[in-house]
């Protein structure tokens, strides 16, 4: 296994190797018969001489782009086929040799990330070089489908459908692209008839195709007596989708027939003033109404694409919709994600912020390069257009800001040429082209970015952090991370996050005993984020205690599991007070509409900003996530001694509750005072004060609480099984509660249908309770969570086949009393 131990070092040699493919085939078909034989790659990693039967036919450099080859001279009855690879790294570091004029850093990763150099040369997934998160395993070969194709007449290579509502007409339409290659000397003329049976709508067109690479563009006007579905992200309405049968009868012969499926949905990044504010908003309309955004960022699913299976992509995505998000950030540093991921996004209601694939570097705008983006960025935005999950398109992963704050020192005087470059690939090449391809959704040049304010300032903005503005990007370890003060009243949070390391049973498959411990060899060398793993102890260490036990084995599973409580806790913090800032602004600042935190998912086994394993294992921080974006919560906060609830709600309705407000002494599973506030009106789509006093207030009122001695819990219930998860506020850092007793936990397993009930029980108030079942696939429907009663019910959905006993073996229990 490549990801065992120290393997991603001792396997180096391989990618600084040239491998060559080769096999031999007979054609399955008489090649005289046929006008136009293609061999077509949909994907070659990356650098790549193509021969057949010792024929050139021609040469890749980009991973991203899909190549096809006229082979109609060369193929015989038995063929014999060759790629020949040239090292990805060494043919990197030759086109940075060859760029005399000016360097384009960065040159190389910091060396904690034990990766290759100027990957920003190769066209290929640029973290395979390495990134604070992964391994470097820059990977040579054939990463998607090959194929032969014969034809006479015409082809066709892309198909796209998308939808428009047009406002006029109060009317929906589809714009249908098909593109050609035309091998016939002189135009075909023929008819397309488009059926969408569900819409009563059928169409008929007369269309000439011209020879080369011919377009048609049809619009269907679709039938206004049907009642059309729009497409709406989780949480918010159902994904319909229309079936749409497309035939072309052309006079030259064959008919093609393109089953395809139509969804209807509008696109807004709504950037305008905001009263009593400078600056202007930015978030998202979508069908009209304006959507707060949460959720996460995607990184590659594994180091070797050919391992993402259907299956890895249903179970991390469907992860993400079971933990109440509604977008992730296909992150610009990866790969453009194959088709599978974009049709179970349009599933589930998963809208996608698409970037293109450059991140955290400059990069050369020279000829060659240029035209290579180019195909690159048309060949994606074809192959990905009609897929309603993408709502936006954005140029980079940071390198505004890498201009902006000047990451690399570059001289002053120096700057003009490189922000020269960035406009070139940014603005003039790829904007231009999706502008071109694809009139359906916005496009942004960077992220983070202030948008339409970095247009006005020529794409480069001064200050593309500013929180008046676009997006914001923001990382801060050594701050306590509870105080809420610390976090920027930004628009839009499209990256914010802690580590964590993964759980045991996730490193143990890829270590040995000596490893198992916080500071071994191992652990130093899984943390490619410089001092990440002090970071993470700096940060635990603001509010709880750390681990102590002379138990080596012991002391780093305490450890793992502190890395998780802290980083659930943090990232909820910071998630909620994105979230209630979404109705007020506060000295200029607020009305935020997305948080998107760093990351989803994990490359390999290692500590990282993930709340999913590697293997899909839900850390705590994911569990924690189901809660924050609940689409009904109530959020507290502290604000100069007086404590704060609001009430912030995704419904789509006002909603008249009850707020419950509940706090207990850490000694006493009896609780110290209650409190019923009824009557209390959430907004939809809002966040709103619903309740306020004083901490001192509060104290006095439940007798006998110090800050030190109680906690709040507190949810919102309405009618109708209406109810909000249970939430809490913590009146001092854990490390300095006053009465947190040794408790014993306990559980009992039983099956019911599918599903196995866990019922808790515990003889004392036990914060952060977490349920490990070691390497059974599954997940819990709840964890991590503040046991305030005597017993509590939790479900365990397997993902694969388990039973009582194995999950009652496997099965550990641990709140912060056992760390010691």
């Amino acid at each position: 296994d490549p990801y065992y131990r120290f393997n991603d070092v001792m396997y180096r040699w391989i990618s600084l190797d040239n491998w060559t493919y080769s096999r031999t085939f007979k054609t399955p078909f008489d090649v005289r018969k046929w006008q136009k034989v293609n061999l077509v790659f949909e994907g070659v990693d990356t650098v790549a001489q193509i021969l057949i039967n010792n024929i050139t036919l021609g040469r890749t450099d980009n991973m991203f782009n899909r190549y096809s080859f006229d082979i109609t001279s060369v193929i015989k009855e038995v063929n014999f086929v060759e790629v020949r690879f040239l090292s990805a790294i060494s043919y990197a570091a030759e086109q940075s040799r060859c760029h005399k004029a000016y360097s384009i850093p960065p040159a190389c990763p910091p060396p904690v990330q034990k990766g290759e150099c100027h990957a920003n040369f190769i066209r290929k997934e640029q973290c395979s070089f390495s990134w604070d998160w992964g391994p470097s395993f820059p990977t040579q070969g054939i990463w998607k489908d090959v194929r032969i194709e014969a034809y006479n007449h015409y082809h066709l290579i892309y198909f796209s459908l998308i939808s428009f509502f047009v406002k006029s007409a109060r009317q929906w339409s589809l714009e249908i692209e098909s593109i050609f290659d035309v091998v016939s000397s002189k135009p075909i003329a023929g008819l397309v008839s488009v059926n969408i049976p569900k819409l009563q709508t059928q169409q008929t067109f007369s269309v000439k195709l011209h020879p080369g690479e011919g377009s048609i563009v049809l619009h269907v006007n679709i039938n206004k007596s049907s009642t059309v579905e729009v497409w709406w992200p989780n949480g918010h309405g159902k994904q319909t989708g229309y079936n749409v049968t497309t035939t072309f009868i052309m006079e030259a012969g064959y008919q093609i027939e393109k089953f395809s499926k139509a969804y209807f949905r509008t696109v807004e990044l709504v950037q305008e003033p905001i009263p009593g504010s400078p600056g202007l908003s930015f978030y998202f309309r979508i069908n009209g109404r304006p959507i707060f955004i949460k959720g996460s960022n995607w990184i590659p699913a594994d180091s070797f694409q050919d391992r993402v299976t259907y299956d890895i992509l249903w179970l991390l995505l469907k992860s993400a919709a079971d933990a109440n998000m509604n977008a992730l950030r296909v992150w610009g540093g990866g790969v453009y994600e194959q088709d599978e991921f974009y049709d179970i996004c349009d599933e589930l209601g998963i809208m996608i912020w698409q970037d293109f694939m450059f991140a955290c570097a400059l990069y050369p705008t020279d000829q060659n390069y240029l035209e290579s983006v180019r195909a690159e960025v048309s060949h994606q935005v074809r192959r990905l257009k009609s897929h309603p999950s993408i709502i936006l398109w954005s140029g980079n992963n940071e390198n505004e800001a890498a201009i902006a704050s000047n990451w690399f020192s570059i001289p002053y005087a120096d700057r003009e040429v490189y922000i020269k470059d960035y406009v070139m690939l940014y603005v003039k090449n790829i904007r231009e082209i999706v502008l071109t391809e694809d009139k359906s959704r916005p496009f942004i040049a960077s992220s983070p970015t202030n948008g339409l304010e970095s247009v006005k300032e020529g794409w480069l903005s001064q200050n593309p952090y500013d929180t008046h503005y676009g997006d914001t990007h923001f990382y801060d370890y050594s701050s306590d991370c509870w105080n809420w003060t610390v976090y920027p009243k930004t628009r839009f949070a499209s990256e914010y996050g802690f580590q964590s390391w993964p759980s045991f049973s996730t490193i143990k498959k890829v270590s040995s005993t000596e490893d198992w411990s916080y500071t071994s060899n191992f652990s130093l060398h899984r943390q490619h984020h410089e001092n990440g793993n002090d970071q993470m102890i700096q940060q635990i260490g603001h509010n709880f205690k750390l681990p102590q036990s002379t138990d080596p084995i012991k002391e780093f599973k305490d450890m793992i599991y502190l890395t998780q409580v802290m980083q659930a806790q943090c990232i909820k913090i910071e998630t909620e007070f994105y979230r209630l800032s979404q109705s007020e602004i506060i000295k200029g600042e607020g009305r935020t509409m997305g948080a998107l935190y760093w990351q989803l998912n994990d490359i390999w086994q290692a500590p990282s900003w993930a709340s999913l394993e590697y293997g899909g294992k839900w850390k705590l921080l994911h569990y924690f996530a189901q809660n924050f974006f609940a689409p009904l919560l109530p959020v507290a906060y502290e604000d100069k001694g007086v404590l704060y609830i609001y009430g912030v709600s995704d419904l789509h309705v006002d909603h008249k509750l009850t707020l419950r407000v509940i706090v207990h002494a850490w000694s006493s599973l009896e609780p110290v005072c209650t409190l019923a506030k009824d009557g209390v009106t959430v907004k939809a789509q809002s966040a709103v004060p619903i309740y306020k006093e004083s901490i001192n207030d509060l104290l006095e009122r439940c007798r006998n609480c110090t800050r030190k001695s109680c906690v709040i819990t507190f949810c919102l219930v309405g009618e109708h099984g209406l109810q909000s998860p249970m939430n809490h506020h913590f009146l001092s850092s854990l490390k300095d509660a006053v009465g947190l007793e040794k408790t014993q936990l306990s559980a009992s397993v039983s099956q019911r249908d599918d599903i196995y009930v866990f019922v808790l029980q515990t003889t004392a108030i036990a914060p952060f309770v977490s349920l490990d079942v070691g390497s059974i696939k599954g997940r819990f429907s709840d964890n991590g969570f503040l046991m305030t009663k005597k017993t509590k019910v939790v479900l365990f959905y397997p993902w694969e086949p388990t039973s009582v006993e194995e999950l009652q073996k496997s099965l550990t229990l641990t709140s912060l009393v056992d760390v010691v």
